[in-house]
């Protein structure tokens, strides 16, 4: 796969996990974003304040600082103090536009240039697939925590329970592709 088709693919997959995490809210009531469900758990709330923290720290000037900002506060990404569905949503749109600003800015002979995480060398291939398994592990989180607060009023967001069936049925109907998983899923939604 040559450079920037992995780059194309992991821009495929950044933007399927957000679109995830918006079919999630869609479905909750602004109660639910900010349910904790006991003192050691996340709200929705509180990981998307983790992941706008993460994202702005790792993806603002990545090629000239290290990805753990002076700026960042962590441990304050976790405390459960957004207010509005509104300022939920204005930070989820900053982070991810700040990472898709980020990939778009990277050429084909960059994914090999060593960038730094905490003093940590990495290329910036690798520096994708880290957060390419950092994003989707807290997508999951907010998904399942919404399938749980929404529970029979769940629309699920991949192959329904019992639809596999007829979901492969389907899928075997038709000839064989060579295309991204997420380019049929557009295709639905437009």
């Amino acid at each position: 796969m040559s450079n920037l088709k992995y780059l194309l693919s992991a821009k495929k997959e950044f933007e399927f996990y957000k679109e995830l995490g918006e079919k999630t809210f869609a479905q909750l009531t602004d109660e639910q974003l900010f349910n904790q469900i006991n003192s050691e758990s996340n709200s929705i709330a509180s990981i998307v304040k983790h992941l706008w923290g993460n994202m702005l720290s790792r993806w603002t000037d990545f090629l000239t600082t290290d990805g753990e900002k002076e700026w960042r506060k962590r441990d304050e990404e976790f405390e459960n103090d957004i207010c509005t569905r509104q300022e939920l949503l204005e930070k989820w749109e900053e982070g991810w536009s700040c990472l898709f600003k980020a990939l778009d800015s990277i050429s084909d002979d960059d994914l090999s240039r060593i960038i730094y995480i905490r003093n940590q060398g990495h290329t910036i291939l690798e520096a994708i697939n880290r957060q390419l398994s950092h994003y989707p592990h807290h997508i999951g989180q907010i998904v399942f925590i919404g399938k749980m607060l929404s529970d029979k009023n769940w629309n699920s967001l991949s192959i329904p329970k019992g639809g596999s069936k007829e979901y492969n049925l389907d899928k075997f109907s038709k000839p064989k592709t060579n295309q991204h998983f997420t380019d049929e899923l557009s295709k639905k939604n437009t």
